[in-house]
Formats: structure tokens, sequence, C-alpha cells
């Protein structure tokens, strides 16, 4: 890294952690336990594992740091990333650790500027991705309670309606069967 070492390890993972923070597919890991309860403290992990592996790594390429990030996700997260953000949070973090290197601060600190301008609406996805999550109620609070249960029967009809968009048939009378066949059911034998 560049000449003061400890101001710019300081800097550089300050901006990882901004990094790691805004990243959508990470979070979203953390917050939905793939990581297992362990999950926060992974990904602390990775923050430092990021630090070490750019440190000691000289001239990283983009694909080195995709693969590395992958691999963690996979192995810690169960979490195979498909979403193109690995493309995304590897060239950040190369810029990042370029502009450290060359002593450029006020582009970190701009480039940590507009990470920190992403964290809302972050905390807003992540907020609807929580099972009966709403972005208006804060994190930790507990999901409303659920309606009372429905009678016999009467879930099916109403699933049914919901995934094909027509009115639950009337009760007592059969759907019409779909493709013409009737099903005849046989009663009871009595011996």
């Amino acid at each position: 890294m560049a000449a003061p070492g400890v101001e710019a390890r300081a800097l550089f993972a300050e901006g990882v952690r901004a990094v790691l923070g805004g990243w959508a597919a990470l979070q979203l890991a953390v917050a939905q336990g793939f990581g297992g309860p362990q999950g926060p403290e992974k990904a602390a992990w990775l923050g430092s594992a990021l630090l070490d592996f750019f440190t000691q790594n000289a001239e990283l390429e983009q694909e080195e740091v995709e693969d590395f990030l992958a691999e963690v996700m996979d192995n810690e997260f169960d979490t195979v990333v498909e979403d193109g953000s690995l493309q995304q949070v590897s060239r950040e973090l190369l810029t990042l650790f370029a502009r450290v290197q060359g002593g450029d601060v006020g582009g970190v600190g701009a480039a940590l500027g507009a990470l920190a301008r992403r964290g809302p609406a972050l905390a807003t996805a992540l907020a609807t991705a929580r099972p009966g999550g709403d972005p208006e109620t804060p994190p930790g609070t507990p999901p409303a309670a659920p309606r009372t249960p429905p009678e016999p029967g009467e879930h099916e009809e109403e699933e049914e309606a919901m995934e094909c968009g027509t009115p639950p048939p009337p009760s007592g009378t059969p759907p019409p069967p779909p493709d013409g066949w009737t099903v005849v059911r046989g009663g009871r034998r009595r011996r």
C-alpha cells in the first residue's frame, strides 16, 4: 500500500466495510440466516479476509476477486450469487484499493460518500424482503399476528382463486373439469 501504511490500511478497511455493507446479496444472506447463527460474524470476517487478500496479493485481477467472493459466499453462506453483483463489488473494491494505493484520499472519500447514500435504499429493500416485512417497520419488530385459520377446504379454494385469477366456485357445486373429463369416485362398499 502507499507510504502511510497504517492510515492507508484503515482507509481501505473503511471502504471494504462500506462496499460489503451495500452489497445486497451478502446483506440478504446474513438477514435470512444463510450463514447460520454466525452470519454477522462471517460477514465481519469477510471484511478482514478481503483486507488481507488485497494486501498480500499484488496486481489482483477482477476475476480473482470475483472468484474469492464467490467461494466465500458459497462456502460460508451456501449462496450462489448470479445477479451480476460479484462483478460490481469486485470492481468497486479494486477501484478503492487503487485509489488508496495512489494516495487519492479525496477519491476514496467521494466513493465512500456514494456508498453511504446507497445504504438507506438497501435497508428498505431488506425490510421488505423479511417475511411480513414493511419498510416503515423498524428492524427487529416481530411480524404482524396471523389472521384466523381458514375452515377446512376454504384455504385450498382461496389459493386456487389467487393462482388462476378466477373467483372460487360456489360451495356445493363441483368445479368444471379443465380437460373435459369427469372423475367418478366410488363409494364405500358395504358387506
